[in-house]
């Protein structure tokens, strides 16, 4: 099980790196995202059915984990212990100037509608967006034309 875990996570981290980049701001405070959305996925693993993709899985993990630290005070570092070993990734991505501009734009969008713009950017589709965002598939296509446009106008 921790194999398959490690091998998931070094898979599809960029996900994770992604969303900690949107939601977080300073260097420290993505590294302790970073590692409490590890910490939920570790936590959460047995109970992953595989009915969506781990993907999918990981991604709506993350989003969910970045919504809910960014309302608590302080992540507990204790926590950590019980993630495999071997697994504690930096967060020492670079990003060029067009992608930094980018995320900037992003990170002044609300949570649903970054979740919704980084998804359909990763190309997923709109049933999968849906599906992890919690929302209807025609509610995707409004609310993506809608990002687009506040995009265009910034």
């Amino acid at each position: 099980m921790k194999e398959n875990f490690i091998k998931s996570i070094n898979e599809y981290q960029n996900i994770i790196h992604k969303i900690c980049r949107l939601y977080r701001n300073s260097h420290e405070d993505r590294e302790d995202l970073f590692q409490e959305i590890v910490y939920q996925l570790w936590k959460s693993y047995p109970k992953f059915k595989g009915e969506s993709k781990i993907s999918t899985w990981i991604y709506r993990v993350a989003f969910n984990t970045s919504i809910v630290t960014f309302r608590k005070n302080k992540i507990s570092i204790s926590n950590y212990k019980n993630i495999p070993e071997k697994f504690h990734p930096t967060l020492e991505n670079s990003y060029s100037e067009n992608e930094e501009r980018i995320f900037e734009l992003l990170s002044k969008l609300n949570s649903i509608e970054k979740s919704i713009i980084t998804l359909y950017l990763e190309d997923y589709n709109y049933e999968e967006i849906a599906t992890i965002i919690g929302i209807s598939e025609n509610n995707v296509g409004v609310k993506l034309n809608r990002i687009k446009n506040k995009l265009k106008i910034k």
